[in-house]
């Protein structure tokens, strides 16, 4: 848009750097009339800024609640990881290892089903008189492969994985976890649920490699 040859930049530019311009033509700031944002009524120059200033306002307490509510949300999980890894910690029976942690994990973090799995690696074997748990059932060598082949937790759909068996038929979405030591992978973690949108391809995982690191370390003493 111009004005017999000036352009509205121009116009923006020359009050910019002319700042005395209002103070020598003070009745046009009573005279200029907007439209409200908040409705067709004409408002003034002063009117809509204050308009403009009080929605501001509100965009920045809304940031600062959410700002206070992430941080009562890492409080709260802060505090169940804390319980959950004193859970651990206090298990001494290592046959009762692997259910304490799947059951206080599914305790704490409303996690509708969970399983692990433990296998021997290359440089270390299970210890003895540990083949009756659950958790040391046997694993093909496919669903090793693709543990091993995990750099981050895997989220999504459970489209027929192996781990997805160990959970009941109702889960629909599954977070699977790697569990390592030493620079070997010698088991498997699952998460389970029937909503398919608890764990998707999309979320973060930090959380779940935390998960994963206390896991490995608590069932590392599972190795002989």
């Amino acid at each position: 848009m111009t004005l017999q040859g000036i352009t509205e930049d121009e116009i923006a530019n020359y009050l910019v750097h002319t700042p005395g311009f209002f103070e020598r033509n003070a009745q046009l700031l009573a005279s200029i009339q907007l439209t409200s944002p908040h409705g067709q009524r004409a408002v003034s120059l002063q009117e809509r800024q204050m308009e403009m200033l009080r929605d501001k306002l509100k965009g920045m307490e809304r940031r600062i609640m959410d700002m206070i509510r992430h941080s009562q949300e890492n409080e709260a999980i802060a505090d169940r990881l804390h319980r959950w890894v004193r859970a651990v910690l206090l298990t001494h029976d290592d046959a009762h290892l692997p259910e304490v942690m799947l059951d206080r994990l599914r305790h704490e973090f409303l996690i509708p089903q969970a399983a692990v799995r433990i296998w021997a690696t290359p440089a270390q074997a299970l210890r003895e008189g540990l083949s009756e748990l659950s958790a040391t059932q046997g694993v093909s060598d496919d669903a090793k492969s693709f543990t091993a082949s995990l750099t981050v937790p895997y989220c999504g759909i459970n489209s027929g994985f192996e781990a997805g068996k160990w959970l009941d038929d109702t889960v629909t979405s599954v977070a699977m976890i790697p569990l390592r030591h030493t620079g070997s992978t010698f088991g498997l973690l699952v998460l389970g649920s029937p909503d398919a949108t608890r764990f998707t391809a999309d979320m973060g995982v930090e959380f779940l490699q935390q998960v994963g690191d206390i896991a490995s370390a608590s069932l590392a003493r599972l190795l002989a």
